[in-house]
C-alpha cells in the first residue's frame, strides 16, 4: 500500500478513529456529512495536525512526526489557497523549486503542468484575476507538479458554480486516473464520490461505517445517511426466510430468501400511494401519513411516516394533485416483494 494510516484524534467530547489503507494508483474518497471527522484525516496525513494515537506511513515512509515539508503530499484545498502575491506559473513552480530543482527547470515543469489542465494562457495571470475554475485548475497543478506519493483533496468542486464544476470535474477525473501515487478525496457529495473514486470510505461520528466500490456502497447502504444519499429507502430486521420482522415494528415480504439480521432497501419510485387501503392482497401495505412533500427532478419526492418508519417516496407531479398530498394527508403505501433487495446487516 502507498498509504497505510491509522488515524487517532480526540477533542472535547468527540474523537476520530480510522484506519486507511490506499494502494497505488487508487483514489478513496472519505464520504461523511460536516462534522463526521473527514477534513481533520485530510489534515492529518497532510501533516498540518498531529495524531494523538496511530501512525501514517507513506509509501513504506513512516511521516507521523514530519511536518507536512518533509512528506511527498499534494494538497488541492477547498478554496484553491493559492499564493496571491505570485502569477499562476510561479505558484505552480513552488512545489519542484521546494524539492531543490533549479528555477528554469521548475518553471519549464510549470508550464507543462499548466497546459496540461488547460489554462496554461493563464500563466501570468495573478489568482484574483482567474475564475473559480481556473484557480482549481491551477491548485490542481500545482499539487500534481511536485510529484507527490499521496494527492489530498478537499472538496475540490465545492466552491465552484453548478456548470463550471461539470468541466473541472471531467478534467479532474482524467488527471486522476493518469496519477500514479495514491489519491484521498474528501467530499461530502455523493455525486463526486461515485464519480470520481475507486472506493468509498464513509465515515460518520469519527468512523468508518462502511466501505466498499461506488457500485457496492450505492446498492446496499448500510446507514441511514447513506441511504438517503444515495436515493433509497433502508429498513432493519430479522429475517426468516422471505419475511422479515422490521427493528421498530412492522414486517415485509420478500422476494429472497434471507436469515438473521439484515437491511431491506427499495427505491422511492418502488412506493405506490393509495388514498385508502389497496384492493387485492397486495404483501407489503402500510398506512402512514405525509410529513414532507418538495420537487425532486421531474418528480415529487414525498415523505411519510408509516408506524413510526420514514419511507420516501417518488410521484409524478400529477398524482400529487390529483391524490391532494401535502403534509399531513394520510396514505397508503405498497411495495412489491420483489423490488425489495435483502442483505445481511
Amino acid at each position: 500500500m502507498t498509504v497505510d494510516a491509522r488515524i487517532v484524534v480526540h477533542r472535547s467530547g468527540w474523537s476520530l478513529d480510522l484506519e486507511l489503507a490506499v494502494g497505488a494508483g487508487e483514489v478513496v474518497a472519505l464520504l461523511g456529512p460536516n462534522g463526521a471527522g473527514k477534513t481533520t484525516a485530510l489534515r492529518v496525513l497532510a501533516g498540518l495536525q498531529p495524531l494523538d494515537a496511530g501512525h501514517v506511513v507513506i509509501a513504506g515512509e513512516t511521516v507521523t512526526d514530519l511536518p507536512s515539508a518533509r512528506r511527498s503530499v499534494g494538497v488541492v484545498f477547498q478554496d484553491h489557497l493559492l499564493f496571491p502575491h505570485l502569477s499562476a506559473l510561479e505558484n505552480v513552480a513552488f512545489g519542484p523549486r521546494a524539492r531543490g530543482v533549479p528555477a528554469a527547470v521548475a518553471r519549464r515543469t510549470a508550464r507543462e503542468w499548466l497546459d496540461r489542465v488547460g489554462v496554461g494562457e493563464h500563466a501570468a495571470a495573478r489568482p484574483r484575476t482567474l475564475s473559480g475554475g481556473q484557480a482549481q485548475r491551477v491548485a490542481l497543478a500545482r499539487a500534481l507538479a511536485a510529484e507527490p506519493r499521496l494527492l489530498l483533496l478537499d472538496e475540490p468542486l465545492a466552491a465552484l458554480d453548478a456548470r463550471t464544476r461539470l468541466t473541472v470535474r471531467s478534467d479532474l477525473r482524467r488527471h486522476l486516473a493518469s496519477f500514479g501515487g495514491a489519491a484521498v478525496l474528501v467530499t461530502h457529495d455523493p455525486f463526486d464520490a461515485m464519480v470520481l473514486a475507486d472506493r468509498i470510505v464513509v465515515v460518520e461520528d469519527g468512523a468508518e461505517v462502511q466501505t466498499g466500490t461506488p457500485a457496492e456502497v450505492s446498492r446496499r447502504p448500510r446507514t441511514e445517511y447513506v441511504a438517503r444519499l444515495v436515493g433509497l429507502n433502508l429498513l432493519r430486521g430479522v429475517a426468516t426466510g422471505h419475511h422479515v420482522d422490521v427493528d421498530g415494528g412492522g414486517e415485509l415480504v420478500t422476494a429472497d430468501s434471507a436469515f438473521g439480521p439484515v437491511y431491506a432497501a427499495f427505491r422511492p419510485a418502488a412506493v405506490s400511494v393509495y388514498p385508502e387501503r389497496p384492493a387485492g392482497s397486495p404483501r407489503n401495505v402500510w398506512p402512514g401519513r405525509v410529513t414532507t412533500a418538495e420537487p425532486h427532478g421531474d418528480a415529487v419526492r414525498i415523505q411519510v411516516d408509516a408506524a413510526g418508519l420514514p419511507v420516501l417516496v417518488d410521484c409524478t407531479t400529477a398524482a400529487v394533485a390529483e391524490l391532494g398530498l401535502g403534509p399531513g394527508s394520510p396514505v397508503w403505501l405498497s411495495v412489491k416483494a420483489s423490488e425489495i433487495e435483502v442483505y445481511p446487516s
